[in-house]
């Protein structure tokens, strides 16, 4: 690991949510760093091949984020601010071994992503209207 690939992995743990490569790469050159934003890009695939990063598509983006479990699970995003929840799915497991058993695959992967919007987010357009009505 070099000095530049801890310092891509600092960043991704301090950001607490989902970040892009170039987001990423632009706070560490804030910070004064000269990393190369092809150096983010490696660092980063290197952490997801690792399990150290969970990374997801977002409007065709790829995202990323320091892996809160080294364990296999999935995630619950908030459309609106992009808070993150780790959840496992015990259902989707079996589900998906089923289907690739029952299509002749195996060693069969998977990921799953659900997105919708957090309470705080929700509550917010009540909470305004709320406050227009007084």
């Amino acid at each position: 690991m070099t000095a530049r690939h801890d310092a891509v992995r600092q960043a991704l743990a301090a950001a607490g949510t989902f970040v892009s490569a170039q987001d990423l790469h632009a706070q560490l050159r804030a910070a004064g760093d000269r990393i190369g934003l092809t150096t983010v890009y490696r660092a980063l695939s290197a952490m997801a091949e690792a399990g150290e990063a969970d990374v997801l598509t977002v409007d065709g983006q790829q995202v990323y984020r320091a892996c809160g479990s080294g364990e296999h699970h999935h995630h619950l995003v908030c459309r609106s601010c992009g808070k993150t929840v780790e959840v496992s799915g015990p259902a989707v497991e079996r589900w998906a071994e089923a289907m690739g058993r029952q299509h002749g695959f195996a060693d069969v992967t998977h990921t799953l992503e659900i997105f919708g919007t957090c309470g705080d987010c929700a509550a917010r357009p009540a909470a305004a209207a709320a406050r227009s009505r007084a």
